[in-house]
């Protein structure tokens, strides 16, 4: 019996038909499901992308947040597990996402659930993670090392009210991500790709290769040129790489 609401955590964006295959994506710290609309718009109705909404952000905005990527795995196995039942399951994790997917994907397979692949981008391996302190800075120094992720950064920080509503759930998200310790455990048994910017100020190349050691199964690295958030430059591109290893499973 489930005893997390799916209702809470799950959004849909588009009709999925009869899809061949599941993906479940997991947002960057202060993130939200909304950010995977393009993904999904891009890949439905063939395969059926469900987005996972953290608490503490938008429509989830009164809920208490997660601050231990241990609670948003513990709570996400339980809501998709259900999910890899009737059809292929697929976790795409950005950043944050993509520690926590793979703490749900060791839960998972812990539990006999196999997964179909588990893309993980823009984040060291489990056990390289970088415990800093940016949870830990004053809210001008916050804001500031977000802007210097990306130059398309929000223009919600221009807004005082604005910023004030969003910089709690990014504080928590990358204390979340900031304080996860790697458990030596099993390897995944499930294909891993990781995917990086080669400018990426918070994650090298060699980080990201490292994930090679956390799977038993097929790994593949895919470089391209940018920084923390490359995909948004290249997001033909991550699709093309995803929808190509769920056409090959088809």
């Amino acid at each position: 019996m489930q005893t997390v609401d799916p209702g809470l955590w799950i959004r849909r964006f588009h009709p999925a038909g009869p899809a061949s295959a599941r993906l479940v994506c997991l947002s960057h710290a202060g993130g939200a499901a909304s950010y995977y609309v393009p993904m999904s718009k891009a890949l439905s109705p063939d395969v059926e992308v469900l987005a996972i909404q953290y608490p503490g952000r938008q429509d989830r905005l009164s809920e208490q947040r997660r601050e231990t990527v241990a609670e948003l795995a513990d709570e996400i196995t339980e809501v998709i597990r259900p999910l890899a039942a009737d059809r292929p399951l697929y976790l795409f994790g950005h950043s944050l996402g993509a520690t926590v997917a793979f703490e749900v994907a060791r839960r998972m397979e812990a539990a006999d659930v196999k997964l179909a692949h588990v893309f993980v981008s823009s984040r060291p391996a489990p056990d390289l993670n970088r415990n800093g302190r940016v949870h830990a800075r004053g809210d001008q120094e916050l804001v500031k090392h977000i802007r210097s992720l990306t130059s398309a950064a929000p223009d919600v920080f221009d807004d005082p009210e604005m910023t004030e509503m969003v910089l709690p759930a990014i504080r928590s998200d990358y204390k979340a991500a900031e304080t996860y310790v790697y458990a030596p455990g099993p390897k995944l048994t499930c294909p891993v790709t990781a995917l990086v910017g080669d400018a990426d100020p918070m994650v090298s190349v060699e980080e990201a290769t490292a994930w090679s050691r956390h799977t038993d199964g097929a790994f593949e690295l895919r470089i391209w040129p940018g920084g923390h958030f490359y995909l948004e430059a290249h997001a033909a591109d991550v699709i093309s790489v995803i929808s190509a290893e769920i056409s090959a499973r088809a």
